[in-house]
């Protein structure tokens, strides 16, 4: 008979766990990035490579070779720019939200998981109770049978004279215990277990997980943002400061033209124009200094709120000039094959659609049994010392199924709704492996365009300098007019402002193209476990 009973719940257990390694919905592949064998702009790359040795400023120089560092920052040579980007890592509070959303990802992962696991509570109450019985009795004629125990003439009494009384007191103590009220005292322990049968917790863990992926990838994102702000941000600033300089100096040679051109005029070989002349050029120069002042200001207020500082934090450190970190000779950039693996938006637009993949899963577990095991056991008296006794226990168990007949259709648009969002997310993906080789090829077309700029300027300004002090020199002697001077003046300023802004935008264009390269995440995304 033993046999018999343990026979069918071993096939059950067992019909159970073959049924648990069933999870419904589309399994998760990881999409292929569709992108090209090389960058767009590579073979205009080449060229400005294959011409770099005869030009008379060498340009960085693109390979595809090998992949772009992730400590890019370092490549430019500057402790101060190092140490800015590793204080703006630990103290931008960007970033710190961005850290606090994956701990909060995570405690969602926590709590789906636990929808898999066995549900246990304790349980204690105590209740007094009055079932209202008296009324009952009194319906029924019991308490009037029993008064007729103690009359004179009742059948108890010819028997035995007082035996009627003792028969109705004895009864009537009967009946006081039933209609008084109850104290119940109950202790005990109710437990459940989702045997998750089609996978609807699995599915809901996996896409928890998706989405920790998700947080962990977008913080990744906003560190490689802030990393190329703080860079950006740095170049600003020296190239603010470079200019001022420059400005400073051309203040100081344009005062000797006005000295100059005063002692000229006293001796007439120079008119009164000519010194107000030169003497609006110094005031028209100077007037650019305050511009220069304001760039440098808000670059290092700019500086301060990347670091979590308050404005003025930096300004003792970073208010000696320093020239703008130069580029390197050669910037690895790698191939288009290995970028979706690099850039956060890529990985991150991926993890969304895996995500979107398991809430399919989700939404069509929902249209099969759920199968659960319940149960109760416990102790229940009517005073509290009697819990502790084994002839008071009670207890229950047994499986139960829940299966959906009827939604008034919610099941079924919850299921559109889910593989919408999943042919969404596909194609989000899709768009963001475009914007990342666009992002790369245009800084690449970029970079290179304005080291040639660069270049050229260099050569403008050499060639400026010479004109400037010829003029001069000729002017000094009375061969040349003051006009010449004043002009060679004006576009040696222009010029040498020129090339130290096109120095400044080579080495911000070499930020941003790191920046679409998508390195500087993988040591804070490997402290992460991500």
């Amino acid at each position: 008979m033993r046999r018999s009973f343990i026979k069918p719940k071993l096939s059950a257990i067992s019909l159970a766990i073959l049924l648990g390694g069933c999870t419904v919905g589309p399994d998760f592949h990881a999409p292929k990035a569709d992108v090209p064998a090389q960058w767009h702009d590579a073979q205009t790359t080449n060229v400005t490579a294959a011409t770099a040795a005869s030009a008379p400023t060498v340009a960085s120089v693109p390979t595809l070779d090998t992949d772009p560092d992730p400590h890019w920052w370092r490549n430019f040579n500057d402790p101060t720019l190092d140490a800015l980007v590793e204080r703006a890592t630990r103290g931008n509070l960007d970033l710190q939200e961005a850290v606090l959303r994956i701990v909060e990802a995570r405690t969602q992962v926590q709590s789906a998981a636990a929808e898999g696991l066995p549900n246990v509570r304790a349980t204690g109450s105590y209740q007094r109770e009055q079932l209202g019985v008296k009324g009952f009795l009194e319906s029924d004629g019991v308490y009037d049978k029993v008064n007729q125990l103690g009359a004179p003439n009742s059948p108890a009494n010819a028997i035995a004279p007082g035996a009627g009384a003792t028969l109705q007191n004895g009864a009537n103590n009967v009946l006081n215990q039933l209609t008084s009220p109850v104290n119940l005292w109950q202790v005990g322990f109710d437990a459940s277990w989702e045997l998750d049968l089609f996978g609807r917790v699995r599915r809901s863990v996996e896409s928890a997980n998706a989405q920790t992926q998700e947080a962990i990838e977008s913080r990744n994102d906003a560190l490689v943002s802030l990393e190329a702000e703080v860079a950006q941000t740095y170049m600003q600033l020296r190239g603010a400061q470079a200019l001022r300089d420059i400005t400073t100096s051309l203040v100081d040679q344009q005062r000797e033209i006005v000295t100059l051109t005063q002692s000229q005029s006293k001796v007439g070989l120079a008119s009164e124009a000519d010194v107000k002349s030169a003497t609006a050029q110094l005031a028209q120069t100077q007037a650019q200094l305050p511009q220069y002042e304001q760039q440098i200001a808000q670059a290092l207020n700019g500086l301060a709120y990347l670091v979590g500082e308050a404005p003025g934090a930096l300004e003792a450190e970073l208010a000696a000039p320093s020239a703008v970190p130069p580029v390197p000779p050669s910037v690895p950039v790698g191939l288009p094959s290995t970028l979706a693996r690099r850039r956060p938006d890529i990985r991150r637009a991926e993890a969304s659609l895996h995500a979107a993949t398991a809430n399919v899963g989700v939404a069509v577990a929902q249209f099969y049994p759920d199968v659960s095991l319940t149960g109760q056991a416990g102790t229940r008296a009517t005073n509290a010392s009697d819990l502790s006794r084994w002839s008071h226990l009670f207890y229950s168990f047994g499986p139960s199924i829940s299966l959906p007949i009827f939604q008034g259709g919610a099941l079924v648009s919850n299921l559109r709704l889910s593989k919408a969002q999943q042919a969404e997310a596909a194609l989000d993906y899709r768009k963001t492996v475009l914007m990342a080789l666009r992002d790369v090829d245009n800084a690449l077309a970029v970079y290179r365009t304005d080291q040639a700029r660069r270049d050229s300027l260099g050569e403008s300004v050499a060639a400026q300098q010479d004109s400037f002090f010829l003029a001069r020199d000729s002017y000094r002697k009375g061969i040349t007019s003051f006009i010449t001077v004043l002009d060679a003046e004006r576009q040696l300023a222009q010029a040498r402002q020129q090339y130290a802004q096109g120095t400044m935008q080579v080495s911000t264009d070499l930020v941003s193209l790191y920046k679409a390269l998508g390195g500087g995440w993988q040591d804070a995304s490997a402290s992460e476990g991500g």
